[in-house]
């Protein structure tokens, strides 16, 4: 088991990898990420920015909103942005530090500003995803015209243009949810490579990692790799649970989660990890109110300031 980033430098997630054997010596690798609210930046406080910063706050992206204008750039009009900046587009993405995990929407009043922000958005680290609203004639004169001044072309047709999925959208708020629709395609979207040892759950769980960068004691670490049928908690679900039986997390609760609890307290006596399945079907399943049971891998290591 290792932490890889647990203090969340430079916008990295936070993640643990688990390398686990099962009894008959089977090995699997699991990585299990961390991931706190995706930061949207929306360059432009107009009539689809409103919509679409509601609703991605809705989603978990942490929004920022950008105008140089005060009547468009205020918390009154976009009171679900985490961040409201009223400043020169240019200075205001100077001091928001772009990185690639970001999520960055050019919707602003006109032509000549979504230029002054597109060199200054390639100029630097590209975003994990940067989208442009416009006509695509007019994109494609800006695009040929950035590169005319020197900008990478591979880097340019990274933009999302048109803007949003294509869903016949019209009113602001329809061109918001095709918008929208688009980030959560490029948020969910994994290499292939790692898709199978990726675990579905990928909360940030700010009180785990604040207990864990603690380094107050030694602790069990109860994480859930593998499901079938109907559980209580996805894969990626996790536990510390310290000599006392104090936890921080859940694996779903109820007595599988005492019976976790159980082998986590055996595994800090011993210091032997352990894979653990845990049966939910029949006195289980009803126990935890669900409807047909199911089982859980749940990997069971030791953690330490070591």
């Amino acid at each position: 088991m290792r932490f890889v980033n647990l203090a969340m430098q430079d916008g990295a997630p936070a993640e643990l990898v688990l390398a686990t054997r099962d009894e008959a010596g089977r090995e699997a690798v699991y990585t299990r990420a961390f991931l706190p609210p995706q930061r949207l930046i929306l360059l432009g406080g107009g009539h689809v920015s409103q919509p679409l910063c509601r609703y991605a706050a809705d989603l978990a992206f942490d929004v920022t909103v950008v105008d140089d204008r005060p009547s468009f750039a205020n918390a009154a009009r976009f009171p679900e942005a985490g961040k409201v900046v009223c400043d020169a587009f240019p200075k205001a993405l100077q001091e928001l530090f772009v990185t690639r995990y970001d999520f960055v929407c050019v919707i602003t009043r006109g032509h000549r500003y979504d230029a002054v922000c597109l060199r200054q958005l390639l100029a630097g680290e590209m975003p994990r995803y940067l989208g442009l609203i416009g006509s695509r004639r007019r994109t494609i004169e800006l695009f040929n015209l950035l590169e005319e001044e020197g900008f990478d072309r591979r880097k340019i047709d990274m933009v999302h243009t048109p803007i949003g999925l294509p869903i016949g959208a019209e009113t602001p708020k329809e061109i918001a949810v095709s918008i929208l629709a688009e980030l959560i395609q490029q948020r969910s979207s994994r290499s292939a490579a790692r898709e199978a040892e990726r675990l579905a759950l990928t909360s940030h769980e700010p009180e785990l990692l604040g207990y864990l960068l603690s380094k107050k004691e030694p602790c069990a670490l109860a994480v859930v790799v593998e499901k079938s049928g109907s559980t209580p908690v996805p894969t990626g679900a996790i536990m510390a649970v310290n000599q006392y039986g104090s936890i921080v997390g859940t694996v779903g609760g109820g007595c599988g989660e005492h019976e976790i609890l159980n082998h986590a307290l055996e595994t800090l006596r011993t210091g032997r990890a352990r894979l653990v399945t845990l049966d939910m079907s029949n006195d289980v399943a009803e126990e935890e109110g669900m409807v047909c049971g199911g089982r859980m891998k749940v990997w069971i290591e030791r953690f330490s300031e070591e």
